[in-house]
């Protein structure tokens, strides 16, 4: 069964752009090592929540836009085994793939203030081809 990262960020919406353009140059690595698929979704219907939400989660301000993000593995060893190669690189910046080098590619945002895991699918439903 496929292996699930997901994260979620705030990122100033003047950003938006500029994000677009990161995440398009360095989300090639992931496919690179192995990733199945990588999604970047801009948030356009996040609700404030009562006690709690993803605005909240990420401490995202007025003039921010939540995205959520997510990358698909075919399984648990190959993220493990592709995460173990991202952290390779940021220990020894100089074999990194010049794709995430933070000079060329910083990112458009608090990483900071970025919330992230790995999930295992308890459910899974096969994709519609029906266009």
């Amino acid at each position: 069964m496929s292996y699930i990262d997901g994260f979620v960020i705030a990122v100033p919406t003047a950003n938006k752009q500029k994000f677009i353009d990161h995440a398009e140059f360095a989300n090639g690595v992931f496919m690179d090592l192995g990733a199945l698929r990588v999604m970047e979704c801009w948030g356009d219907d996040v609700q404030d929540g009562n006690v709690t939400d993803f605005r909240k989660a990420v401490q995202a301000k007025p003039d921010e836009t939540v995205v959520l993000s997510w990358i698909e593995w075919p399984d648990k060893a190959a993220r493990d085994a592709g995460m173990a190669k991202m952290m390779e690189w940021m220990e020894n910046p100089e074999t990194a793939d010049p794709r995430m080098d933070p000079v060329r590619n910083p990112m458009p945002f608090d990483g900071k203030r970025m919330i992230f895991g790995g999930f295992s699918p308890v459910v899974e439903l096969p994709g519609n081809d029906n266009g």
